[in-house]
């Protein structure tokens, strides 16, 4: 690809972005995120680090890499190790020591013991990750470790199935090691979800003992909780049907384990909104390292749609998202057939890509089909909001998890108001927080999740009220101005890379000397 850029021998990037799923493969609020941060701070040399399901997955590059993107690289989790199959080997007995204290202070709880345990674990999985790979897979120790482990957790379930998912969670860790080993040098690391992003990142500070910042947006663990709970690959547990059975709960708790290793090596630890700061903490995260630094938009971008309106509210409810089973797509596509009985002439346009779960898109078009929506709910695909928020009347938000959705400040920008599900911190972005903020007004509703009649009741409302909705639309512009600005977030996040830039140079002379 002619974007693909690779970082010249003896060169150092100043920041390495961990991304997984996201920029620059596939657009999105996250997305959008980090090529404001690049775009913000010409100043800084970033490297990107894309970590992906498999490569089929991801056509095409979605951004234009500006000119301070000085590396890129790709790696997959789909990746099959090819190794000559060993019937006798110990294995490295050093490594299941130091990865047995690691399991005993996940235990303990304590992020310095975690942290400590983790950078001995990492030390030596960064120098050979292909031999500790092949240990894991073929070694006498290794068998010994899960045979334990089994008979401890779980003796009363099926070996075969216990065996086979210990497997399917380390692999993923194993090319993400690879993966570390060949990233090249960066004086800092960000990373911008935990999980196996988070597990990449952890790696590359703790051997290179270099800075690594953590921005959350959603909370990884708590999405992937949603996903598992639907999931119908996880093996259904006989043993307790009325619950989470033990091999989902398994997967649960290791990606809660993924984010307690980012955490533990992460500082500062970024949420969006206070909310998400709490959640962290919750999840392991040291108080000490946490804060809340907000979205930002690009108010020269947006601002200037406002002068593209009609002066009538159009009659149009537009949801602006990729359309995936997170962004609760068939809560609005309900919502139209109720709309559409009080407001005839009403549309609803649903704006995103399609191509992240085809099937689910398939499962909404066909909804709207057999509810007679043909024509009054469209599909845009993947669109410039640019060209499509000027003409909406209310950006719906119907998601069953988000944290600070830049959808729906974008659209307060644009001069649009929110009818929004009651996740993350919308109800502050709708209402305000502190009574100055709640001064403005709403700047819209809030509605509880997965909730088609209180959604199309919100919109019939608004659409029905021209001076509620013009009330509506001077909070939200008043909001975005006053609290949500790009200048804002770039500020406090120059001021972190500068900062982590500061402690790499100093570790740096200290080790010189």
């Amino acid at each position: 690809m002619s974007n693909v850029r690779k970082l010249a021998p003896g060169q150092v990037a100043d920041v390495t972005l961990v991304l997984e799923g996201t920029y620059p493969y596939v657009s999105g609020g996250v997305s959008s995120w980090v090529h404001q941060i690049i775009k913000g701070l010409p100043e800084i040399k970033f490297s990107l680090v894309f970590i992906g399901s498999a490569p089929d997955k991801y056509e095409k590059i979605r951004y234009a890499l500006p000119p301070n993107v000085v590396h890129l690289e790709e790696h997959y989790l789909s990746e099959t190790p090819k190794f000559e199959r060993i019937v006798k080997e110990r294995g490295d007995a050093e490594f299941y020591q130091r990865s047995d204290v690691l399991h005993a202070a996940f235990k303990g709880g304590d992020p310095y013991d975690i942290g400590i345990a983790l950078e001995n674990v990492a030390s030596m999985l960064l120098t050979e990750p292909a031999r500790h790979e092949h240990d894991f897979l073929f070694s006498e120790l290794s068998w010994e470790s899960i045979l334990a482990k089994y008979h401890d957790r779980a003796p009363d379930r099926s070996f075969l199935d216990y065996f086979w998912s210990i497997r399917s969670m380390h692999g993923p860790m194993f090319i993400a090691a690879k993966a570390a080993a060949r990233v090249p040098p960066s004086r800092v690391f960000h990373v911008i979800s935990t999980g196996f992003a988070g597990f990449l990142a952890m790696l590359l500070a703790k051997a290179r003992k270099k800075p690594l910042i953590l921005t959350e947006h959603g909370i990884y663990t708590k999405e992937r909780r949603i996903e598992l709970l639907q999931a119908n690959w996880v093996k259904d547990d006989e043993n307790n049907p009325a619950g989470i059975g033990f091999f989902r709960q398994s997967w649960i708790r290791y990606f809660e384990l993924l984010a307690k290793m980012t955490y533990a090596a992460a500082n500062p630890i970024v949420a969006l909104y206070e909310g998400n700061r709490t959640r962290q903490i919750a999840d392991g995260a040291d108080p000490s390292r946490t804060m809340v630094v907000p979205n930002g938009i690009d108010l020269e971008r947006f601002a200037p749609l406002r002068q593209q309106r009609e002066a009538k509210v159009p009659k149009v409810l537009g949801l602006v998202g990729r359309v995936v089973p997170i962004k609760d797509i068939k809560t609005f596509v309900r919502a139209m057939k109720i709309v559409s009985q009080a407001i005839p002439d009403v549309e609803g346009w649903i704006v995103g890509p399609e191509g992240e779960d085809p099937t689910y898109a398939r499962e909404c078009k066909d909804l709207a089909t057999s509810l007679g929506l043909d024509g009054i709910v469209k599909f845009l695909g993947f669109q410039k909001v640019e060209d499509i928020l000027p003409k909406l009347g209310i950006n719906v938000l119907t998601s069953i998890s988000e944290a600070q959705p830049l959808s729906i400040l974008e659209g307060f920008a644009a001069g649009i108001p929110s009818v929004a599900s009651d996740v993350g911190c919308c109800a502050e972005l709708i209402h305000g927080v502190g009574p100055e903020d709640e001064a403005l007004g709403s700047a819209g509703a809030i509605v509880p999740i997965a909730d088609p009649e209180a959604t199309a009741r919100a919109c019939v409302a608004l659409l029905r009220d021209e001076k509620a909705w013009f009330q509506a639309q001077r909070a939200a512009v008043e909001r975005v101005e006053t609290h949500y600005t790009q200048t804002q977030m770039i500020d406090r996040y120059r001021h972190l890379y500068s900062q982590a830039l500061a402690a790499a140079e100093a570790r740096e002379r200290a080790r010189r000397v």
